[in-house]
């Protein structure tokens, strides 16, 4: 079966707007529902926030989710109610698994400071697992060094945090102007845009927001036409399947 590639631009994002919240959600979330954009693969959330000072989201639950956090600018504070405090600023990569049933905040505690993060969801392999939470400092040199798993719970990989998903895994690729990587092989891949603007192969350019969708992806280069960061779900199974 030949690759297909699903372009997605910044601009088509539904978007939530409060007081102290701006989110832009790449697939169906809360109040704006479409019944033809609820997944890609595994991933069901890719939620490109950003939240004002002293401003955060209250407890509130979560279940049976693998919920992966990277942030882009500014400091977000975690607790939840299994104990776990962090604090997750750019580099570190923080994972929570929902599990059985857990409530947390996630709040901006600095007074003058926006935090921009990346927020993403998968379902884990199994329900009612315990809840858990795991964070690594990658340092900027490392993701500097090609396509960096992040998140990974495929048995091969070497990542910074685990996944209790054995059929996806989350990457990442900071590049300097003219630079390239290659893309996984996979059944379903979603390159994610979260600075700069790159060059798909075979397909259109990618600006900040943007997404592309492969479906039975063949390995396609990305390449920096200035200095960029992406963040890529390589999938080997869908919802469902």
């Amino acid at each position: 079966m030949s690759a297909t590639v699903d372009i997605r631009r910044a601009a088509d994002r539904a978007v939530t707007r409060t007081s102290w919240l701006e989110s832009r959600h790449s697939f169906s979330f809360g109040d704006h529902y479409e019944p033809d954009n609820t997944h890609h693969g595994l991933l069901l959330v890719n939620n490109d926030d950003i939240v004002a000072p002293d401003n955060g989201f209250q407890a509130h639950p979560h279940r049976d989710m693998e919920i992966v956090t990277w942030v882009l600018e500014g400091e977000l504070t975690h607790q939840d109610s299994a104990g776990n405090h962090g604090v997750v600023y750019p580099g570190l990569a923080q994972r929570m698994s929902a599990g059985s049933g857990i409530l947390h905040s996630e709040k901006n505690d600095s007074p003058t400071r926006p935090v921009h993060f990346v927020q993403m969801w998968v379902l884990p392999d199994e329900a009612n697992i315990s809840p858990s939470y795991q964070q690594h400092e990658i340092d900027d040199h490392t993701l500097r060094g090609g396509l960096v798993t992040i998140a990974s719970g495929i048995a091969h990989h070497d990542a910074a945090i685990s996944l209790h998903q054995r059929r996806a895994a989350l990457h990442c690729a900071r590049l300097r102007s003219g630079e390239s990587v290659d893309l996984p092989a996979a059944p379903y891949l979603h390159a994610f845009v979260v600075r700069g603007r790159v060059t798909c192969e075979d397909a259109e350019d990618l600006g900040e927001g943007d997404a592309a969708r492969f479906t039975d992806s063949d390995g396609r280069r990305l390449t920096a036409q200035q200095p960029s960061e992406v963040l890529v779900w390589e999938m080997h199974a869908k919802l469902g399947g």
